[in-house]
């Protein structure tokens, strides 16, 4: 397939972008790289710096590329930030995707994988969260991401676009050559690690009251690669669908910290600070529509896998992409 990646600078997008290019795709990566960065572009793919916000460079991009498919990862991705400054993400998570969708109506595309988030299910009814559960969003990242998968089923009906809409919980890990550098870190394995490296004195975890075994709040972690497996599989999708992906397997904040301790030989200091506002004691995937109906299997089931992953990635990058 040629395949048009928009966020392919990123961290998810990257390791997807190597895996499609490790499978024989001609991928074309779409990139403003205000998150991103270019030398987490695969070699192997052609780059197009270029924003959402500017319907023309997309137009310009989708044209030169012709893809057979796209993949959509480009979006801001901060809960907090969100909560501050929601006009920046319906701007740019929703209005960008609308240019998006508009491009390939015009280039003929009829096909889209949407990285979506499990932010779209808010404080769920029930655990694990399978794709029955009501969405209710409680920030506006995950308001964007609900208002763009209902936008995708109007483009399918008005213009036949196929979609596959994949709601991410925790992703995490690296592959050899690509890993987690984000500008701003907010996830916890890589703010972890950042005290092992010396780079930070320690790291805060948020709540010790809990209604779980350790009063610490329990997510469910996937393996990057795990991840990208999942999207070459709906990029084979006979029919439009949304699909959770997780494990189906929650770790404790305490117990990724033991983990990330026993893998890196170092003692991280933690600090247990009260509860942030709005965040639920317990987010796992129920993940076994994606099972059946794709045949997703993750072969990283266990965290030390992802730590150890991750791990090797920043030793050898202690800078990340150094830009």
């Amino acid at each position: 397939m040629k395949v048009l990646v928009t966020g392919g600078a990123g961290y998810i997008g990257s390791v997807c972008v190597e895996q499609l290019c490790d499978r024989g795709h001609e991928v074309t990566v779409f990139d403003n790289l205000s998150e991103g960065h270019r030398k987490a572009v695969d070699p192997r793919a052609r780059f197009f710096l270029g924003d959402l916000a500017v319907p023309g460079e997309i137009r310009i991009a989708m044209e030169a590329a012709r893809p057979d498919a796209v993949m959509h990862f480009a979006a801001n991705a901060l809960v907090g930030e969100s909560m501050q400054t929601p006009s920046k993400y319906f701007r740019n998570n929703v209005s960008g995707g609308i240019h998006l969708l508009d491009a390939m109506v015009a280039a003929g595309v009829g096909r889209i994988v949407f990285s979506s988030t499990c932010a779209t299910f808010g404080q769920p009814d029930r655990v694990p969260i399978d794709e029955t559960v009501p969405q209710r969003p409680i920030n506006p990242y995950g308001e964007s991401k609900l208002m763009f998968e209902t936008i995708l089923r109007w483009y399918e009906t008005i213009h036949g676009i196929t979609h596959v809409a994949l709601r991410y919980f925790n992703a995490a890990g690296a592959s050899k050559r690509f890993g987690e550098d984000h500008r701003i870190e907010t996830h916890l394995i890589p703010n972890i690690l950042k005290v092992a490296l010396g780079q930070r004195e320690s790291v805060d975890l948020y709540g010790n009251d809990y209604e779980t075994p350790d009063g610490t709040c329990i997510r469910d972690y996937i393996h990057i690669l795990d991840l990208a497996q999942a999207h070459l599989l709906a990029l084979e999708a006979p029919k439009s669908a949304r699909y959770n992906l997780g494990t189906g397997t929650g770790h404790s904040l305490r117990e990724v910290v033991e983990t990330c301790r026993k893998i890196t030989g170092h003692p991280i200091p933690a600090r247990e600070l009260p509860r942030r506002p709005g965040d639920p004691a317990r987010l796992v995937a129920g993940a076994d529509l994606v099972r059946r109906e794709l045949g997703w299997n993750p072969a990283f089931g266990d965290l030390e896998s992802i730590v150890r992953s991750a791990w090797d990635w920043h030793v050898r990058n202690p800078l990340g992409y150094g830009d």
